[in-house]
């Protein structure tokens, strides 16, 4: 059986073919980065229009690579949310006008849970992490720590009260005159910085909780770049790395909380951010001392692609979890409302 993965939630057009035996057959993803750096920011019309003339391409050619037509394909997944509703609206109107088209199911995915079952889309079953688990989410829009029972059984724990870590990420890296999106850029500057040379707070650590609370950074290294009395790349790599070790203990403390409190020993993580080197390091070494387990997808899986949608639109088709022709995204969708399977 194989589906077709459509993603259209931000600034990725992402196609992907997975078949319940063989695996990830294509996996096409076009980024639309250089498009929103010119802004600073995703312009949510721009990246709605870019959807539509870049999708059909992306199917022909994922299609061609897996050597399949779409009489092929047994349903077709698209992201409902959470994400930009114009750019959602792109995705699900085509999922769905190809299902109806083909006279096949349409399986309406959340976004999120397509990121928390990544590390299963490569590995082979007796890997998959066992449930339950604490799963770290963390991306440009969201920060949660959940606690997963089975698929489609998830609890929150706690979340980011303001900003993701990885817009906070974007966001220093733009005090540092890096372009948009600078996240990525920040981590490779940080890798030369001198440890210690500045000291980041660690934000929300002494208190009760898992939530999360990153926007006081950004003031932070606005605060300390404000008062720089020399600019040099140096300086600013010692910036970066202090905020970089800032974010990542942050998140380090909180899964080993999780875990605490929780009681479980397994840990996923997922999203954009989990492809950070550091973060990965310091979680592994965690989990090292703890004598737990920890899960991660490969890193060209960590951002918005259509492999997971199609992965997770696979698992929902096998437990006959798909929609009827009627067209509904949620910009806002939490992963407690979804169903088991």
């Amino acid at each position: 059986m194989r589906v077709l993965g459509i993603e259209t939630s931000c600034d990725e057009t992402g196609v992907a073919i997975y078949d319940n035996e063989q695996g990830l057959l294509a996996n096409k993803i076009y980024s639309q980065v250089k498009q929103h750096a010119y802004y600073g920011g995703v312009v949510p019309e721009l990246a709605s229009r870019d959807h539509q003339s870049k999708i059909v391409p992306l199917i022909q050619s994922a299609l061609s690579e897996a050597g399949l037509k779409m009489k092929d394909i047994n349903g077709v997944a698209y992201t409902a949310g959470p994400g930009l509703i114009s750019a959602l609206m792109v995705g699900a109107t085509l999922g769905c006008a190809l299902a109806y088209a083909c006279n096949i199911p349409n399986i309406a995915v959340n976004h999120l849970e397509g990121h928390l079952l990544t590390p299963m889309i490569d590995a082979e079953p007796e890997h998959y992490p066992k449930f339950p688990f604490v799963a770290l989410l963390v991306s440009g829009a969201h920060t949660q720590l959940i606690a997963v029972s089975g698929i489609g059984q998830y609890q929150l724990l706690g979340e980011s009260i303001d900003d993701a870590a990885g817009e906070v990420f974007d966001k220093t890296a733009k005090l540092l005159g890096i372009d948009y999106p600078g996240g990525l850029i920040l981590s490779k500057i940080a890798q030369k910085g001198i440890v210690g040379r500045y000291k980041f707070p660690r934000p929300m650590t002494n208190c009760p909780g898992l939530n999360f609370s990153f926007s006081g950074l950004k003031t932070f290294a606005a605060n300390t770049i404000n008062n720089l009395a020399t600019r040099d790349a140096q300086t600013y790599a010692d910036i970066a790395r202090a905020f970089e070790d800032a974010v990542v203990d942050t998140l380090t403390i909180k899964c080993r909380r999780a875990l605490d409190n929780t009681g479980l020993t397994r840990l996923v993580i997922a999203g954009g951010v989990s492809a950070n080197t550091t973060l990965r390091v310091r979680l592994k070494a965690m989990i090292e001392q703890r004598g737990d387990e920890i899960f991660y997808a490969r890193k060209d899986l960590c951002t918005d692609n259509g492999a997971m949608i199609a992965y997770v639109g696979m698992v929902r088709l096998l437990s006959y979890q798909y929609r009827t022709l009627t067209i509904t995204v949620r910009p806002r969708w939490s992963l407690e409302d979804l169903t088991a399977v």
